[in-house]
């Protein structure tokens, strides 16, 4: 990683390039989040912790590749996150966020801008986008297994994996997905909540 490392808030090594990237992103997040309820107002004054740390380590758990595609965007984690630390550590990563709220695709598009990051903005609906053969696909906080899965088999390529930030239910939700599903999974524990994951899925498909 080029450049001085700078700590930030939540403890978590970036460099100072990338660190102010993320300062303006939360700075932007702060500013339009009374207006359109990107995240909930109760968790901006955690902010860094609850979801800048939360998608960092999404970003960690895989090798970034060509195509990254980021499902439910809303406030931007995790896809816009990872799209900001890419910029310094993958740079040919594009990343393309699909998210169907029309003034939360615009919140997107002025973090892009002024980031700079590699990042396109898709406002439709997952279900109407033409399939987008994403190396990473990644979602968080969007729907129950069994319908991300259905999402991997039309945005997923053959050999590529998802991942996906899952909750204390992640157990039951596995379980049920398999009942439709066939797809290999590996689990990483959450450096933000101590009853969550982090999977990570491959070789999807129906059952």
């Amino acid at each position: 990683m080029n450049g001085d490392l700078c700590a930030s808030p939540d403890g978590m090594n970036v460099s100072r390039e990338t660190f102010e990237k993320l300062s303006i992103f939360v700075n932007l997040l702060r500013k339009w989040n009374p207006k359109i309820n990107l995240v909930s107002r109760s968790t901006l004054p955690e902010v860094w912790a609850r979801h800048i740390k939360d998608s960092i380590q999404v970003f960690h758990l895989v090798e970034p590749k060509k195509q990254w595609v980021d499902l439910g965007s809303g406030g931007g984690f995790p896809g816009l996150v990872c799209a900001i630390l890419a910029s310094e550590t993958s740079p040919e990563t594009e990343f393309t966020l699909v998210e169907s709220d029309q003034r939360k695709s615009a919140f997107l598009r002025t973090v892009i801008r002024e980031t700079k990051a590699n990042c396109s903005v898709i406002s439709k609906r997952i279900e109407v986008v033409d399939p987008l053969g994403a190396d990473v696909l990644s979602a968080r906080a969007l729907a129950d297994l069994t319908t991300l899965l259905s999402f991997c088999d039309r945005h997923l390529k053959e050999d590529g994996v998802a991942v996906f930030p899952k909750g204390a239910t992640w157990k039951k939700e596995i379980d049920a997905a398999q009942r439709e599903w066939n797809f290999t999974t590996e689990t990483a524990n959450s450096l933000t909540d101590p009853q969550a994951v982090i999977l990570k899925i491959k070789g999807v498909s129906r059952g």
